[in-house]
């Protein structure tokens, strides 16, 4: 069976009560394209479309040559398909996990150990870190994509301190006397955030929760009134406040960026890096990792101590967390997202409606094609013959395999490949 090299995939759906409902989700618009036939429930949340082997959720082959099973007993059974570097590398295993997103509410802010914190979390409290892997991830919007991410250039910070004095009472007069006086001395200024943001996360729940309840009144009765609340940040924090009522999390919108990503923008998130997801749609590719240290906005585990150390304490705009596509010099129509780790890159594939034949091109590694727009017919010598690709189709695509397209929609067609360039 080694000799069939490229199939399509049934990709499993997480029902996460963040998700977006019904078919407000672009996931389950996804899910629809690729199954006529499938049910799509106008209350259920349809919030991750998992494309990949992670054990949580294995997607199917979907291939009558190929007796069911998932795409990981594949790859355990013909690991060869992965591309030798890819093979010997990360032993044997893909080794990212790619998915679509539909964000309603905001999922909590976080952030992700490096591979040495990872190690040392997952020997220590592995409840609560349950592998040793670092998790980078990449979004890239599909339609306009809310997020919070890194921290804020300290002027900003500053402005927030004297402007929301809620915000104010939590940082302590002393530490954020430190952030305003720590000047051009990039080593002071980060200390000086360190202090300022651990000591807004070890307030008492009592104190924060009266600041928070205070914050939300004032706001709102300034709103009613009819005054601009943006000093204070006020329809954001109003809204995780309805969403995320007394929690922490909500007074973090002064220390970090809000960022607005457009179609077809990015923004990668390193180790160390805080970051939420608050509304939008994306796609998303990350390390094959759960280890996630929670900061807020979350029912769930806060791990404050781990979280306020591993930080990266680098303030800079939001622009700067904008993650650039660069056009591949060899064909015009593909657009690469190629972050600073080996794991993986996502290449985003527009074909304008003048191209009606397209070549996939080879790489020397496995890849994963999701079909955002569009239609063609899909041709494989790896073993494709005149499939049918329209919005919502997954196929997996052995290293070094090609995939003929024949463009049947006349506007053309959006894809989105997650790869591993070695």
């Amino acid at each position: 069976m080694e000799e069939v090299r490229v199939f399509p995939l049934s990709c499993v759906v997480q029902k996460y009560a963040w998700g977006k409902l019904g078919l407000n989700s672009e996931v389950a618009k996804l899910v629809l394209g690729g199954d006529p036939l499938a049910v799509i429930e106008d209350d259920q949340p349809y919030a991750e479309l998992w494309m990949g082997a992670h054990p949580k959720g294995d997607a199917l082959i979907k291939d009558n040559r190929i007796s069911q099973r998932t795409l990981g007993q594949w790859i355990a059974d013909y690991p060869g398909c992965l591309g030798s570097k890819v093979k010997d590398t990360f032993q044997g295993q893909l080794p990212f996990l790619f998915k679509v997103l539909s964000v309603n509410t905001a999922l909590s802010i976080q952030a992700h150990p490096n591979r040495e914190l990872a190690a040392r979390l997952h020997s220590q409290f592995p409840e609560h870190y349950p592998d040793n892997n670092h998790k980078p991830e990449m979004a890239v919007a599909l339609t306009q994509f809310e997020g919070l991410c890194g921290f804020r250039p300290v002027e900003e910070i500053v402005g927030f301190l004297k402007s929301v004095p809620e915000f104010h009472a939590l940082v302590g007069n002393e530490a954020a006397e430190e952030l305003q006086s720590s000047g051009g001395d990039a080593v002071r200024l980060s200390l000086a955030l360190k202090k300022c943001f651990t000591r807004m996360m070890n307030c008492e729940k009592k104190v924060f929760v009266d600041q928070l309840n205070m914050l939300v009144k004032r706001v709102s009765e300034e709103a009613a009134a009819g005054k601009d609340t943006s000093g204070s940040n006020g329809e954001l924090v109003l809204r995780l406040h309805s969403q995320f009522p007394g929690d922490i999390g909500c007074f973090s919108i002064y220390f970090l960026n809000r960022v607005m990503l457009q179609p077809g923008q990015a923004m990668f998130l390193g180790a160390n890096e805080p970051h939420a997801y608050l509304f939008g749609d994306c796609i998303e590719c990350m390390a094959c990792s759960d280890n996630t240290v929670r900061a807020g906005l979350t029912p769930k585990y806060i791990d404050v101590n781990t979280l306020c150390e591993m930080l990266n304490y680098t303030p800079a705009p939001a622009s700067a967390k904008i993650f650039p596509s660069i056009q591949d010099p060899s064909d015009p129509y593909v657009f690469v997202y190629d972050p600073p780790v080996p794991d993986f890159t996502v290449m985003r594939i527009q074909i304008p409606g003048s191209v009606k034949q397209y070549t996939v091109a080879p790489i020397d590694c496995a890849g994963i094609l999701l079909v955002v727009q569009g239609e063609a017919t899909a041709t494989a010598a790896g073993g494709l013959s005149d499939t049918a690709l329209g919005r919502g189709s997954v196929l997996f695509i052995s290293a070094n395999e090609s995939v003929a397209l024949h463009v049947t929609s006349p506007s053309g067609m959006t894809l989105f490949r997650a790869c591993c360039l070695l």
